[in-house]
């Protein structure tokens, strides 16, 4: 799921709009220097040809706009990929996934090919998979090249369907304002909801204004999007790497297009099967369990912060019953900003404060004795973050959860998770999932069919996956990735301790892990797990 923007973490998540601009001239001057070739045998490096394969075509061309600037792009191989917005052959009983007729409306995506780092890299490229739903891939270069993702591979970027740098565009910024403004009103009230769910509406007629047939972005055509383009780039076997939301597409892309995969690699594990409301609850205690369990451990955080978990537990309560209401200044807005403290808040808060852990004890000490200001200046910062406006999809955000999640989970299942994860929180907070808010009431607005009940069947496969999971991930639950590996025969599941959601951005570790998993898909190098030490908790004085 797309991350809370409470605390900011790493830049390369979400980046804004330039145009980057490379030339069709430069792109050919500058293919001396990638020589990674298609398996099938073509001369050029992947992302040089145009080609067609059913109704699907990729064009070489310059590199897409981004919110923010990527020097990288300017070594990239570039092009476009071109396919009906909805494909209408059916393969099978129950999913569209072929490439039949369609309506004649089409939709194109941003490619980009990033070189390997390597002088002589394997033919078989990684494709990576963005987060959300709703980021575009294209602005999650930084963090993959970071992570020398490409050491020996060509790793290629497609903003998938409705993203920043696709035709169309399916952001919503008029939703992130709300977002934002949202702090100073109580989460939980009923007229929260209404406006929430007025502002889903208006995103609703900004997409259909834009001629887009809400209906066609889920999983199943962006899966379809995909086996496109491994197709007209002429790669015969590539390698998938997922992360938070890009896994669950990639769970289900390799049920329905297992071929030409050579392994999957998934970070921060969502799958399609239980997505939704309860096990986001789920998430959230196991992720806040091991920080509280993490701070216990450590002899100074326990002494100074006794008790830490039961104290968070009662402040959520406490403040659901009689929220705090303050003002803090944001850096990017003028004037000061209202933010409302109550037990939906709170709970939001953390959710992403686990990212930055060592400063969490203190904050909720604080809180304990009567000051909020760090925690609402951290959820302020992050919603009034210029990296928090006009980056995400929402066509896609809805397209997905208004189909594929709401359709089989009800608003009392997600109720039940909430009391099984916390059963002392009041019923006012259980409906509302942590960064799920009001979530049946906004697809009854986004009125899309379900998509097919096989959409949550398990993903029951032997190409070999790595299944990454961090042990302070309160987004996506770090059990889902045994939870997965159940089912792939060939699976290696990894909790890489003191991290939290998508290991890769920020464990060294994780990243040695992942690269060596796709040099020996059977057999990752999992050895530096072994030492790894909890963060240095801050002690107030």
């Amino acid at each position: 799921m797309s991350p809370g923007t409470t605390p900011s973490r790493r830049p390369a998540r979400r980046l804004p709009a330039t145009l980057a601009g490379a030339t069709v001239g430069a792109l050919v001057v500058g293919l001396a220097a990638m020589p990674s070739h298609a398996e099938s045998g073509t001369d050029g490096a992947i992302g040089t040809v145009a080609r067609t394969v059913g109704d699907a075509h990729f064009e070489p061309g310059p590199c897409p706009r981004t919110a923010d600037p990527i020097p990288d792009l300017a070594r990239a191989r570039c092009g476009t990929l071109t396919v009906p917005e909805k494909r209408s052959k059916v393969n099978g009983p129950k999913e569209p996934t072929g490439y039949g007729s369609h309506d004649g409306r089409e939709i194109t995506l941003a490619v980009a090919i990033m070189p390997a780092e390597s002088s002589s890299p394997a033919p078989d490229p990684i494709v990576w998979l963005a987060g959300g739903p709703g980021d575009d891939a294209v602005s999650e270069i930084p963090m993959a090249l970071a992570g020398h993702l490409n050491r020996d591979r060509d790793v290629i970027f497609m903003s998938q369907r409705g993203t920043y740098s696709a035709d169309p565009e399916l952001t919503c910024p008029n939703i992130d304002r709300f977002n934002a403004r949202a702090l100073g009103l109580v989460s939980n009230a009923p007229s929260t909801g209404r406006l929430h769910v007025e502002a889903t509406r208006a995103c609703r007629d900004r997409v259909d204004a834009q001629g887009a047939d809400r209906s066609t972005y889920n999983d199943i055509e962006s899966s379809a999007d995909y086996d496109a383009l491994r197709k007209t780039l002429g790669v015969k076997k590539w390698n998938v790497f997922g992360i938070s939301y890009g896994t669950h597409l990639a769970l289900n892309y390799m049920r329905l297009h297992p071929k030409g995969i050579r392994s999957v690699g998934i970070d921060g594990i969502l799958p399609p099967s239980i997505a939704g409301g309860a096990v986001t609850w789920k998430a959230a205690r196991e992720g806040f369990d091991g920080l509280f369990k993490a701070c216990e451990e450590q002899p100074a955080c326990n002494t100074r912060y006794p008790n830490l978990k039961a104290t968070f537990l009662r402040l959520v309560s406490e403040l659901e019953a009689d929220p705090i209401t303050t003002t803090v200044t944001v850096p990017v807005h003028p004037e000061p900003v209202k933010v409302v403290l109550d037990g939906g808040n709170l709970v939001t808060w953390l959710t992403s404060a686990t990212h930055v852990a060592a400063g969490v004890p203190r904050s909720i000490d604080e809180l304990a004795h009567g000051n909020p200001q760090r925690i609402a200046e951290q959820l302020a910062g992050g919603k009034y973050s210029p990296q928090a406006i006009g980056r995400v999809a929402h066509g896609l955000v809805y397209g997905v959860f208004c189909s594929q999640w709401t359709p089989y989970e009800s608003r009392a299942d997600i109720i039940r998770g909430g009391r099984r994860a916390f059963p002392s929180f009041p019923r006012s907070m259980l409906a509302n999932a942590p960064q799920l808010a009001w979530l049946h009431d906004d697809c009854r607005a986004w009125d899309v069919p379900p998509a097919p009940p096989s959409v949550r069947d398990v993903t029951r496969s032997d190409i070999p996956t790595l299944a990454l999971s961090g042990g302070f991930d309160a987004q996506t639950a770090p059990s889902n990735g045994a939870y997965v590996a159940r089912t792939l025969s060939r699976s290696t599941a990894v909790t890489v301790p003191y991290v939290a959601h998508v290991v890769f951005a920020d464990s060294r570790c994780a990243q040695t892990i992942a690269t060596s998993f796709f040099a020996r898909p059977t057999a990752p190098d999992t050895s530096c797990l072994v030492g790894l030490q909890p963060p240095q908790f801050e002690i107030a004085p």
